[in-house]
C-alpha cells in the first residue's frame, strides 16, 4: 500500500524502471512568467516527454513492473487521450498489444495518436470514469492487466519521476504549481519534493468547468460533479470510486485554485508567444493559476508543471 513514508522509495524504483525509455526535461527559467507575477518562476517542459505528455512515465512503470506472461496477454486502459497515448506507446516499445476505452468526446488528436501507436481503440461512455470502470471490468473478465490513468501505485509513482528531476535541476523551491485531473501527478511529484524540501507550498490548478478533485477534497468524500466542457479536456472528468489520489491529493496539495476559460486560453497564448512552446489546455491551467497566485508568490522560488503538448489544429486556431 502507497503511503507517504513509502512514497519516494517507489519513486526511486520507478525512475531506474523507466530510464531507457523516457526525456529527461528542461527545467526552464520564464523571464516572462517571472516578471509578471514577481516571482522566480521555472517551467518543468513534460510537453517535450515522449508522446508529448508526462503520462508515458507512469504507463511504462505500470507496465514494465508486470510480469512478463501477464504483459504479454495484452492491456487494458481507459484514457480521455495522453494516458492512452502512452500505454499505446509503452506497448508498443515492449511488444504487446494495447486495448484503450475513451469517451465519446475524447480529442481526436490523442485518439488518432494512440491508434498511429498500434493501439485499438473503443469508444465507451460519456465520462472518463465510466471509460474507466468499464475498462477494469473488461480487463478482470478476460484475465488481462488495467493500467489506470491515476489510481494505481506504479503510475503514481511514475509520475513522481517528474520530482526527481526537478530536486537534481533545482537549488530549491518554495512552490509548486501542477494541474489536476485525476491526481496521480500532483500526488508523485509533490510526494517527492515534500519528501527532500518539507516546506514547499503545493497549489493543485483545476479549470473551474471540471473540478472534481478539488470539490472532492473539500466535500471530504470522493464526489460526483458535472464537467463541463473546457479546453483542459487532460484533467477534465470525475474520479474512480476508491481512487487512492484522493487521500494524497487531501494531505500533499496545500489549496487547489479554479480557472476559468478565458484564463486558460489565455495562458496557452502566453507560453506560445513568450516562450514558444506549445502546451495543452491543461498547460494552460497550470500557468493560469500560477498567475492567480501572483500576489501570494513575490519574491518566491516556483515551478510549473507544463504537462502536455497535445492540442489539435482547430482548438489551437480557436484559442489564437
Amino acid at each position: 500500500m502507497t503511503t507517504l513514508d513509502t512514497l519516494p522509495n517507489e519513486i526511486l524504483r520507478a525512475a531506474g524502471r523507466i530510464q531507457p525509455f523516457i526525456r529527461e526535461t528542461p527545467l526552464a527559467e520564464s523571464l516572462a512568467l517571472s516578471e509578471r507575477v514577481d516571482a522566480q518562476v521555472w517551467l518543468k517542459l513534460e510537453n517535450l516527454q515522449h508522446t508529448g505528455s508526462f503520462k508515458v512515465r507512469g504507463a511504462l512503470n505500470a507496465l514494465l513492473a508486470l510480469p512478463a506472461e501477464v504483459r504479454a496477454r495484452g492491456v487494458v486502459a481507459a484514457s480521455s487521450g495522453n494516458h492512452g497515448a502512452a500505454v499505446a506507446y509503452g506497448a508498443r516499445a515492449l511488444g504487446v498489444p494495447a486495448l484503450v476505452f475513451v469517451p465519446y468526446d475524447a480529442a481526436p488528436v490523442k485518439v488518432a495518436a494512440m491508434r498511429r501507436l498500434d493501439a485499438e481503440v473503443v469508444v465507451h461512455g460519456d465520462d472518463c470514469v465510466v471509460s474507466e470502470i468499464h475498462a477494469r471490468a473488461y480487463a478482470a473478465e478476460r484475465g488481462m492487466a488495467y493500467l489506470s490513468p491515476y489510481n494505481d501505485a506504479l503510475v503514481i509513482a511514475g509520475q513522481g519521476t517528474v520530482g526527481i528531476e526537478i530536486v537534481r535541476q533545482a537549488k530549491q523551491l518554495d512552490a509548486l504549481v501542477v494541474a489536476v485531473g485525476g491526481g496521480g501527478l500532483v500526488a508523485g511529484v509533490a510526494g517527492f519534493l515534500r519528501a527532500r524540501w518539507p516546506a514547499v507550498r503545493v497549489y493543485g490548478a483545476q479549470p473551474a468547468a471540471s473540478a472534481a478533485m478539488a470539490l472532492s477534497v473539500r466535500a471530504g468524500q470522493i464526489v460526483e460533479t458535472p464537467s463541463l466542457p473546457t479546453l483542459s479536456d487532460g484533467t477534465a472528468g470525475g474520479i474512480e470510486p476508491g481512487a487512492i489520489t484522493f487521500e494524497l491529493c487531501r494531505k500533499l496539495v496545500d489549496e487547489f485554485v479554479l480557472v476559468e476559460e478565458a484564463a486558460i486560453a489565455a495562458a496557452m497564448r502566453l507560453l506560445i508567444e513568450a516562450e514558444h512552446t506549445l502546451a495543452e489546455g491543461a498547460a494552460g491551467v497550470a500557468v493560469a493559476a500560477l498567475q492567480h497566485l501572483a500576489p501570494r508568490l513575490r519574491g518566491q522560488r516556483v515551478a510549473v508543471v507544463v504537462c502536455g503538448a497535445n492540442v489539435s489544429l482547430a482548438t489551437l486556431k480557436a484559442v489564437l
